[in-house]
């Protein structure tokens, strides 16, 4: 659709959404959640809350810049400073290749946990069922509508383990505002695995493709973009509360090989470790359907050629993902530099959104810029730390 379209469809706006939160919650992000959980107690989750406010930021200025412009991120990008947009489409595509690798391999352990399955062959198995919803005739629907049945359940069997494992809530609250301890790494990790990377800008994209565009759709866009940040925030709150209440009750999850199946399984006993493998793999085929639509979504506007070639582009994505963990099983060098360019990714795309905002005939609202603008430096800083830490440890191993 070409012309701006001045009201976008409930369905589309909701798959958006849980487009962005499902490809949030991925293997790492449970858990990075249960690590920090049995490190920082309660204190953690004063993590949270920044980080939420960290991811509102973010996301509102991009999404906006975006649905406003009626273009991709890596066109608007190249709009404000010719070039970025090309140089954000390849981090944000090497960044989705290299992650989807790991969330293959989390589907595989999903369904080891669930059914005894052997991971790689849990990972091909996966890799198949994001082949066959991209092979069909409705792909963006049936994406949107599994995407939305998946964070459902998420959510609904997260907010079972919580409720088992009895969290001490009043202590989780009062912590969050009042820490005994604040750790910035813990703040970092947790925002670059909610919005870094593709994250930011796979619902704007979705909406895009949906024909939303041009300033009449921003205010829509605008609560899609919270209600993602909202299933995302609940999804990690929720967790939190999980792993709180077992380290409370004497629990173990620091040292643990696996920290979120040992929440499930304290938290729930003996269907523990099912009802994880059933989020597990729940959260890793949700992002690898985000990971390569994303991803897809910035490759195909590099060359002209290209533009017409989504699906065998996103059947090769997903089918090359596969191969390489099929091949290689645990490739850790790799997801290392992933990781530490993906911290460099959000400041990069926010940045270029800011730019590009003021020269758009909606520009974002002063408050929301120079909040936009601290978030950049503050990110640009920390993702500059991390690089200049794992770079080493890359070249070593």
């Amino acid at each position: 659709m070409s012309e701006p379209q001045a009201r976008v469809e409930r369905g589309a706006l909701v798959g958006a959404a849980f487009l962005m939160a499902t490809s949030a919650i991925g293997p790492g992000f449970l858990t990075q959640t249960a690590v920090f959980t049995g490190e920082l107690g309660a204190s953690f989750g004063f993590a949270i809350l920044a980080s939420i406010a960290i991811d509102l930021v973010a996301q509102l200025a991009i999404w906006r810049t975006i649905l406003a412009a009626g273009r991709p991120a890596q066109d608007v990008a190249n709009s404000a400073v010719p070039g970025l947009g090309t140089l954000l489409a390849l981090l944000v595509a090497f960044g989705g290749l290299a992650f989807n690798i790991g969330n293959l391999a989390g589907a595989g352990l999903g369904l080891e946990a669930l059914a005894g399955i052997d991971p790689r062959l849990g990972a091909a198995l996966s890799a198949g069922f994001a082949v066959m919803l991209f092979l069909s005739r409705e792909a963006g629907r049936a994406m949107d509508r599994v995407a939305q049945a998946l964070g459902a359940l998420m959510l609904a069997l997260m907010a079972w383990v919580a409720w088992s494992s009895a969290p001490p809530v009043g202590q989780a609250l009062v912590r969050s505002v009042v820490p005994e301890r604040i750790d910035p790494l813990s703040i970092v990790t947790i925002v670059g695995g909610t919005v870094g990377g593709y994250i930011t800008f796979a619902g704007a994209h979705r909406l895009l493709d949906c024909g939303a565009r041009g300033a009449s759709v921003v205010a829509q866009a605008t609560r899609s973009a919270v209600l993602g940040i909202g299933v995302a925030s609940a999804m990690r709150a929720l967790l939190f509360l999980a792993a709180l209440g077992v380290v409370v009750g004497g629990g173990k999850i620091a040292g643990e090989s696996n920290p979120a199946a040992a929440v499930f399984e304290s938290a729930s006993g003996a269907s523990g470790r099912r009802l994880f493998g059933l989020v597990m793999w729940s959260a890793a085929i949700t992002s690898v359907v985000g990971s390569a639509y994303t991803s897809v979504s910035f490759i195909r506007t590099l060359r002209p050629a290209l533009a017409g070639a989504t699906r065998p582009m996103l059947l090769a994505f997903v089918g090359l993902s596969a191969a390489v963990f099929l091949a290689v099983g645990k490739p850790v060098a790799v997801l290392v530099l992933a990781g530490a360019l993906n911290g460099l990714i959000l400041p990069l795309g926010l940045a270029a959104m800011l730019l590009a905002s003021r020269r758009s005939v909606h520009a974002l609202p002063r408050a929301l810029e120079v909040l936009g603008w601290l978030v950049t430096l503050a990110m640009s800083a920390l993702g500059v730390i991390t690089l200049s830490r794992e770079l080493p440890k890359l070249w070593a191993s």
